[in-house]
């Protein structure tokens, strides 16, 4: 006769929390809080990754990659933006100067 936990099935192994945050932080950055979804997708990824590491038996280090990837990816885009708008209208009050 077998006991009773031989016949249970291993348990399944356990996502880590931080690691779905960074994923959904990351989605939220590129489309309802760009900036703050992208920071918090990328400090919680790093997070997420150290824990999974960290912790045996704890996935989700591919959630972590994702939103590192997405919160990244939003936090330059928006530093280019950024960069772009500054340059453009640099150069608008530039051509005025000339003109004038």
């Amino acid at each position: 006769m077998t006991s009773p936990s031989s016949s249970l099935p291993p348990a399944p192994p356990r996502t880590s929390t931080l690691a779905v945050v960074s994923l959904v932080c990351g989605l939220l950055g590129w489309s309802l809080l760009p900036l703050v979804g992208s920071i918090a997708a990328v400090v919680t990824g790093h997070m997420a990754r150290a824990e999974v590491r960290r912790t045996p038996g704890l996935d989700g280090d591919g959630l972590a990659v994702a939103g590192l990837v997405l919160g990244y990816l939003a936090v330059a885009l928006a530093v280019l933006a950024g960069l772009s708008f500054v340059l453009v209208f640099a150069g608008l009050i530039a051509l005025t100067a000339v003109a004038a």
